[in-house]
């Protein structure tokens, strides 16, 4: 597989770990309710990067089959890249400590925060490679 279907492929494979991330605290706490709280108490949800990666996903992958001229692909996914990664970090950054504390007594959770961030940086990454890969970078 050349480098031209292998950048936006990883780009949907970085999109899915991320929307995966964002279902982990449903699954594990069990309460919606709860995990509303935990989302909202960062100043920004951070399920809005669930929505950027949805899209994102359908971006990667009419750039991948050819649907949407590749250059324009890759500078829309850089762009969802930059969104994505910087509503998780911020979301990380600004969440109270006791918010996290609370529900992170169960140990998967504890790091529930930076792993958002890595998976959302996956999606920055993916999209500058696949930006760099078309020579548009």
């Amino acid at each position: 597989m050349d480098a031209r279907r292998l950048a936006p492929t990883l780009g949907i494979v970085s999109c899915l770990l991320v929307l995966c991330v964002l279902a982990v605290p449903y699954l594990v706490v069990g309460d919606a309710t709860t995990v509303n709280f935990y989302y909202a108490e960062g100043a920004i949800d951070p399920l809005v990067t669930g929505l950027l990666c949805a899209t994102a996903i359908i971006v990667f992958a009419a750039g991948r089959q050819g649907r949407t001229d590749p250059g324009i692909a890759a500078g829309v996914a850089v762009a969802f890249g930059v969104f994505v990664a910087l509503v998780a970090v911020v979301w990380a950054l600004t969440i109270p400590e006791q918010v996290v504390l609370q529900l992170s007594r169960n140990a998967l959770l504890e790091y529930h925060r930076s792993a958002l961030v890595v998976a959302s940086a996956g999606v920055l990454t993916s999209g500058l490679w696949y930006a760099r890969v078309l020579s548009l970078l």
